[in-house]
């Protein structure tokens, strides 16, 4: 089967992440909104200069590409006729935030008390709709509306850029060109197929379509008609989004009667170098190792779950399962599973994220984390080429050190950590 991604995923592919098929938490995504240009780019973008001298000359070659592949004329003069180079969808492809926002912020507003709120009266609007689709799919309804939630805010703001325009810029003059191009070819097919008119084929500056930002390959592979009208409409209907959503996660492993994780209190000498996802065991061997659940209680019983601790030893610890893993497979990003998870739970009634985070610390910027980097190396602590990204070879590198400095090795990268490792 073709790979297929959606927002996530997409946006981490054009970022040129170096620390895995996506991003790491540090790096995930905002929710959709922040794709939608403002009022004044939207006044701007009716006056954006003339595009470049070639783009019409690679409009035409595509164009025959695209015939040969076997896009009828008909759909590729609808579509691409009055396609548009939009210079803002570089703008925004090349930009690389240097700072990014600790794990506790990016909770704060995903999940906030609005949202929450918005979730639950969503969920009752969308009740039979919702239940119908989770007894199909076993993939709980808050799950689907959290991931709705965190995607456009329900459907509040899923961009406004045409799909096309932005996709037909980026495999012009993109730094991931094929790529782009990929997914242009999977629009026109959905058009082709009569999904949705060109001009209502709108989203984020990615490509990311919709109101669970599906981008067009993985729109062609889990995109469903749940309303029966035979049309796969994530932009208007609601029963297509919710079993578009459901069928995503079901196939990525979801496990129907299992919670995403639980957070957990962990013992006094847990050795941190076991909170990575790949390090896997039973809820039973996490057990017998002091793991325990925050409040009391017996832990989810998971075959194969990790613990992980996005804010080192002084956050929150969670035990995470395979629903944890499905919703990672929407959007590869710690912060991002953590959000639809906690959202998910609150939208049901049940209890957010209960510890406190390390609030007074600083996060890293790149080039303070490549300054880590080359000073961890200088010290015999080899954690490879300085790239500004936390992997696991330079948590391990961390961990390492912190265990030499005699304070809990759990590979938190602080700015006390850096000042302390440059003195």
């Amino acid at each position: 089967m073709k790979r297929t991604l959606t927002l996530g995923l997409m946006l981490g592919l054009l970022a040129g992440c170096q620390s895995g098929p996506a991003r790491d938490a540090q790096a995930a995504d905002e929710p959709a909104a922040d794709a939608t240009p403002t009022a004044a780019e939207a006044t701007a973008s009716e006056a954006e200069p003339a595009p470049p001298a070639n783009f019409d000359a690679w409009r035409a070659q595509f164009r025959r590409e695209a015939r040969q592949e076997g896009i009828s004329e008909a759909t590729l003069a609808r579509a691409l006729d009055g396609v548009r180079y939009r210079p803002r969808v570089i703008e925004l492809d090349r930009s690389q935030p240097e700072f990014v926002r600790p794990i506790w912020q990016y909770l704060d507003s995903a999940v906030s008390a609005q949202r929450v709120t918005q979730g639950r009266a969503k969920l009752a609007e969308h009740r039979d709709t919702a239940r119908r689709m989770e007894q199909r799919y076993g993939v709980p309804a808050e799950v689907v509306v959290a991931i709705w939630g965190i995607e456009s805010n329900y459907g509040g703001n899923f961009g406004s850029f045409s799909t096309l325009d932005a996709l037909s810029t980026l495999a012009f003059d993109g730094r991931r060109r094929d790529f782009a191009r990929g997914e242009l070819l999977a629009a026109l097919r959905i058009i082709e197929a009569g999904d949705i008119a060109p001009d209502r084929m709108v989203g984020s500056w990615a490509g990311a379509m919709g109101h669970t930002q599906f981008i067009p390959s993985s729109f062609e592979a889990y995109a469903l008609d749940g309303d029966g009208d035979g049309r796969r409409d994530i932009w208007g209907s609601i029963p297509d989004v919710m079993a578009s959503t459901a069928n995503y996660l079901a196939r990525a492993g979801w496990v129907t009667g299992q919670p995403w994780g639980v957070e957990v209190v962990l013992p006094d000498d847990f050795d941190y170098a076991r909170a990575e996802l790949a390090n896997r065991r039973s809820a039973r061997e996490w057990a017998d190792l002091g793991v325990r659940p925050l409040g009391g209680g017996r832990l989810p019983d998971f075959d194969a779950a990790s613990v992980i601790v996005p804010a080192g030893a002084r956050g929150p610890a969670f035990l995470v399962g395979p629903n944890y893993r499905a919703i990672l497979r929407y959007n590869n990003a710690t912060s991002y599973a953590l959000a639809v998870g906690s959202l998910a739970d609150q939208i049901a009634g049940r209890g957010g994220i209960q510890a406190g985070w390390p609030r007074d610390e600083q996060p890293l910027s790149r080039d303070q984390v490549r300054e880590m980097q080359r000073s961890l190396n200088a010290r015999g602590f080899d954690v490879g080429t300085p790239d500004g990204i936390m992997g696991p070879n330079t948590q391990r590198g961390l961990r390492a050190y912190q265990q030499s400095i005699g304070v809990t090795p759990d590979g938190f990268a602080t700015l006390r950590l850096l000042e302390r490792l440059q003195r």
